[in-house]
This record gives C-alpha cells, structure tokens and sequence, in this order.
C-alpha cells in the first residue's frame, strides 16, 4: 500500500455504516499529527517508533465518551471494522494523545562524485593566487611503457621558476629555474628514482616560504630552495612529455 492509497482510506466521508473519519480529527489526518503527514511509515505506525497497544480486541478509551459504542467496554467482535487494513491490536479512534513519535537520526547525504574530466598532455594548469606557503599540488598519473622524461615547469610570465624533470636514461630528477632566459644551476641529489615504466605514481608538490618540497608516493625527496622573492607571481604551470594523467589537484594544506 503506498501512501495515497493510505490516506484515502481516513476519508472524512460518511459511509452507510457511519463516518470512517477519526472522532475529533480533521479528514485525513493521523491523531495527533498535521493534515497528510505521514512521512515513511505503515499504516497505524509512527516513524521511527512502535504504537502504544492497547489489549486485543478492547476500545481505547476516550476521555468523557463512554468506553466502546452503545456503553460497552469491547468492541463487538460480529462486526468487522469498516477499514479492512484495522486490526484489534492497533490504535483505534479516539485513543487520545498520540505517543511523541522517536524518528531515527537523518543519513549523511551521499553525493555523487563528479568524475574529473579528461586530462590532457601537455596539461595547463592556472595559478590565480600565484604560490603560497601551504600550498600543495598533486599529480597523479601512469608513466609510458617507453619513457625519456616528464616534465613539470611553474611559470612566472615567461620565467620558468621550477623546472621539475624525470629522466629515464639517466635515472634522475633534475631540477632547474630559467630565468630572463638563462638556466640556473642544474641540482640532481635524490636518495632514489621512484618512476618506473607502465607504473602508476603520484608526486605531491608543496610550496613552503623557503622552497618547494617533493614527494613521490608518500616519501620524501628533496627541496628546491626559491630562486624568487615574488611567489604570488607564478601564475601557472605545466605538465608534459611521457606520461597519462589520472589526476592533478591544487589545495592548501591546513594549518
């Protein structure tokens, strides 16, 4: 039974075996609730919540109304109720005040994920804020089976203000800045080369007020000290060369 076909069974209408409505309720209302309000639960039950009983085959009292029709303190049991859904062991008219309906705590909304779209080589990734303390970004991806390098640059106008570059014929991970058109000084230590071929990684970038720290799955590398004062003015960056990009996200740490 759904709920339309409840209500509609309360109707306030007289029948030729008398009013089907609720003594002392408006049509279609449940005792002691408002007018079609019946939020997810069956019939002759409260959400959430068992109904108070009363014992089999008896009619609830009603305050100042004698026990049961013509005086009786049951309800005769030749008649059939004229609802065919009430039964003996139910909350009958006039049963007086409903008891206060317990409704179970409201389930944490689960929203659908909006899948990021597809990410292309080479990447542009925007910087409106430019760089700042707390900053992170990650990049995740799966390297080519046949790779030479990948590359990550932060731009600053037209000065590459991190260049960020795995090589995979010399296994390293060679990082650099150009700026005004000249390379800086080439810094190559790292305890590890962490890329392998027809792998999956992920590379979290964190930019700090001394420079840019790296870690590639959850270990960390190195740093590369700022060769700028002006961080906010790094405005983008890019990603390109022998890789396939699942995802890149730019957030601030918490502090």
């Amino acid at each position: 039974m759904n709920l339309s076909d409840a209500l509609s069974d309360f109707g306030g209408t007289n029948q030729s075996q008398g009013n089907n409505q609720w003594p002392g309720a408006q049509p279609n209302q449940w005792p002691g609730a408002q007018p079609n309000q019946w939020p997810g639960a069956q019939p002759g039950q409260w959400p959430g919540a068992q109904p108070s009983q009363p014992s089999a085959g008896q009619w609830p009292q009603q305050p100042g109304q004698p026990s049961g029709p013509g005086g009786n303190s049951s309800w005769p049991p030749s008649q059939p109720p004229s609802n065919p859904s009430w039964q003996p062991n139910m909350p009958g008219p006039g049963a007086g005040p409903a008891p206060t309906p317990s409704f179970p705590a409201a389930p944490t909304p689960s929203f659908p994920v909006q899948p990021q779209k597809k990410l292309t080589i080479p990447y542009h990734g925007p910087l409106p804020n430019g760089c700042f303390d707390k900053q992170l970004i990650t990049i995740a991806g799966t390297v080519h089976t046949n790779p030479k390098k990948i590359t990550v640059d932060m731009y600053a106008g037209k000065d590459i203000i991190f260049h960020l570059c795995p090589r995979f014929n010399e296994r390293v991970i060679v990082r650099n800045s150009m700026i005004s058109n000249k390379w800086g000084k080439e810094e190559r230590d790292s305890p590890r080369f962490p890329f392998t071929p027809g792998k999956h990684f992920e590379m979290k970038i964190l930019c700090t007020s001394s420079g840019f720290k790296v870690a590639v799955d959850g270990a960390h590398l190195f740093e590369f000290q700022h060769r700028v004062r002006d961080l906010r003015s790094i405005q983008s960056f890019n990603i390109y060369e022998d890789v396939t990009l699942s995802k890149v996200l730019v957030e601030t740490v918490p502090h």
